[in-house]
């Protein structure tokens, strides 16, 4: 029997996945829905961070090593821009360089982001749906005690250092979810939240007008919500999750993160490491579910993916 499967990502975390996923369904039955909020315009390129990383992941591209960017990337052109005298803080390889002038050609075209993307990975040959968020522009804002930065500012640039006070979406409010991201939400069966950042990567997806009173509508005997946390024995598995909650004023556990999720998650994942949290789990109206999370080898992102997919609201 066929499912509908939805699944809302950013980040590595999100792209490890989404990578279990494509593995073990049909291309027809999933849908990855990806944050635009760290998007950005660099030497003149648009530059889709999270969506080149599910892209590169998928397509077996990816440097493993470094969760970002292309395996064998070079640096010449960046090298060279650098002598021109234009910062060089954010590290576009010559291989990824193909991917944003790409880009920039087929926006400059008219298309949609959505079709650009489509158009990317068809070319990179891959057959499961990705699809950027939103159409419009949509920029997460970090606030410092410096001032404000961008999300590549922040996390690039300052390598996640200065204190948040606080985050914001801006241009979410005038924003629309793609139409294929909406036209998803119509006929999921299993809503996946990829263990992505709960601040920078799933929170611009849920600033977007209507989403999150969809997914909270989302509630019959054949659909089910599910939340794979992204912290584990207290800190996040990769990336600035844990030192974002603890300025912000909230306790770094994956129970915190269920919290934010109540509204609109039937199940959250969790990993072994952290079972002893399941009685607060339960006592938020969610189930919670203990499974190895970390993912390390592609194995480990088919196992999680198959956990996820037999999983039901009984």
């Amino acid at each position: 029997m066929s499912e509908n499967v939805v699944a809302l990502a950013g980040g590595v975390g999100g792209a490890k996945l989404a990578l279990g996923l494509a593995s073990v369904l049909p291309p027809e039955e999933l849908k990855l829905i990806v944050n635009t909020g760290d998007d950005d315009i660099f030497h003149g390129l648009y530059v889709c961070p999270d969506i080149d990383t599910v892209m590169y992941t998928l397509s077996g591209l990816s440097n493993t090593d470094t969760g970002w960017g292309l395996k064998g990337e070079s640096f010449q052109a960046l090298s060279m821009l650098g002598r021109y005298g234009c910062e060089t803080w954010f590290n576009l390889g010559d291989l990824d360089f193909g991917t944003h002038i790409m880009r920039k050609c087929l926006l400059d075209d008219k298309y949609t982001l959505t079709e650009t993307t489509a158009y990317l990975c068809q070319k990179l040959g891959i057959q499961c749906q990705v699809l950027p968020m939103t159409n419009d522009s949509v920029r997460t804002v970090i606030r410092t005690i410096g001032g404000d930065l961008s999300m590549q500012q922040y996390f690039v640039r300052d390598k996640a250092q200065p204190e948040v006070l606080d985050i914001t979406y801006v241009g979410s409010d005038m924003a629309e979810p793609s139409e294929e991201f909406s036209e998803s939400l119509d006929n999921v069966d299993k809503l996946v939240l990829c263990p992505s950042n709960p601040f920078l990567s799933i929170g611009p997806i849920l600033a977007l007008p209507g989403i999150r009173s969809r997914m909270m509508d989302l509630k019959s005997d054949t659909q089910i919500r599910i939340a794979v946390s992204p912290i584990v024995s207290g800190d996040s598995v990769r990336g600035p999750a844990g030192k974002i909650m603890r300025e912000l004023g909230y306790e770094v556990s994956c129970v915190t993160v269920a919290e934010l999720y109540r509204d609109f998650c039937d199940v959250f994942v969790i990993d072994v490491q952290d079972k002893e949290h399941c009685k607060a789990i339960e006592s938020l109206g969610i189930k919670p579910f203990v499974a190895p999370i970390i993912m390390n080898s592609k194995a480990d992102k088919i196992a999680l993916a198959k956990t996820l997919l037999e999983l039901d609201v009984n």
